[in-house]
């Protein structure tokens, strides 16, 4: 379906906060496609954004949702007691280090009874029988992937089509198994080394996903063998997001490097580097959502007081190209830019 899109830009889901109905519908308008972010959400408030995603956007809209890992039988007592005094720092106890998964059951059931047009799953790939329910309701199922071999599970299970994820991405990677040895949770492939790979191994559709903030990195990703480009980090500033002022702040100064790090919730994932980040990381074991609920209470209080220290700022790593206002004017600028980059390279093969 993404083959027919006017525009071949995806706004990716960013749970958390960022995606929203009305930024879905500003990118729809604009000729593009968009996801809501069903991760961190209770059933009932994904079923009211489904809603008003729907009667604002019509048919154009997609849910993303985690597929629940192994539960980690890592200890997390001890770094819940590292971050007491951070905790104190803003006035608040770490949560407690619970194993939960994301009502997933419950969510899933509801993207099949509201027939959402495109569902996608991170951090793995549904149940074969899931899937087939998915299939059966009408619903185009996408898979988030990072190596060939996570291409061949999800084609194999029934994926429609594939997302592929380089490592610029900001955000979680989408690693299937979090391998605990490794920083960056798994092998570590640029967008462009993985849409070839992958593309060596299926015939089904790809999009691409990593480091996307312009026209130009769109024309690329469609020339490697994608069929759309998803971005999440050019969006983050746009008008219509539910970026919070402090998350946006951080990315209107720019300045700061960004960095994989397991701190914040227990799976590597991509964010702006901050004090948090720094004196946690070497520490933080592979315990997801663990370490996400430990940190929860000391974030949103970082959060409420303009703190950007303790905050996780995920964005990719050309987060300072990025630029703020509407977002269907960014979308345009995206297909201008597209545009001028495929004739540019056209010229120059005579």
């Amino acid at each position: 379906m993404f083959e027919s899109l006017r525009v071949p830009v995806i706004a990716a889901p960013m749970a958390g906060g960022p995606s929203t109905p009305e930024l879905v519908t500003s990118v729809v308008r604009a000729g593009g496609f968009g996801f809501l972010a069903g991760g961190y959400l209770t059933a009932a408030t994904l079923a009211d954004q489904i809603h008003k995603t729907r009667e604002l956007a019509g048919e154009s809209f997609g849910v993303n949702l985690f597929v629940p890992g192994v539960r980690s039988l890592v200890d997390v007592t001890s770094y819940a007691d590292r971050l007491s005094g951070e905790a104190d720092r803003y006035g608040v106890a770490p949560g407690a280090g619970r194993w939960d998964d994301d009502g997933y059951a419950a969510k899933l059931d509801l993207v099949v009874e509201r027939r959402v047009p495109v569902v996608s799953f991170t951090f793995g790939t549904p149940l074969v029988a899931d899937i087939e329910r998915l299939h059966e309701a009408g619903v185009t199922v996408v898979v988030t992937v990072t190596t060939p071999d996570e291409a061949r599970e999800a084609a194999t299970a029934g994926a429609d089509v594939l997302c592929v994820q380089g490592f610029e991405a900001g955000g979680h990677r989408a690693v299937f198994t979090d391998d605990a040895s490794s920083d960056s949770g798994g092998p570590l492939l640029g967008l462009l080394s993985a849409l070839r790979l992958i593309g060596a191994e299926t015939d089904l559709p790809l999009v691409a996903a990593g480091g996307l903030v312009h026209g130009a990195d769109v024309a690329a990703t469609l020339s490697a063998g994608a069929v759309a480009a998803q971005l999440g980090t050019a969006f983050l500033r746009a008008d219509e997001a539910g970026t919070n002022g402090t998350y946006r702040a951080a990315l209107d100064a720019g300045g700061r490097q960004t960095a994989i790090t397991r701190a914040f919730s227990g799976r590597p994932a991509r964010g702006l580097e901050n004090r948090f980040l720094r004196e946690n990381s070497a520490a933080a074991p592979a315990a997801y959502p663990q370490l996400n609920n430990i940190t929860k209470p000391v974030r949103a209080a970082a959060t409420a007081a303009g703190d950007p220290e303790a905050v996780s700022l995920w964005a990719g790593q050309t987060y300072p190209l990025t630029e703020s206002g509407p977002a269907e004017r960014i979308v345009a600028r995206l297909a201008e830019q597209a545009r001028e980059a495929v004739s540019a390279a056209a010229r120059r093969f005579g």
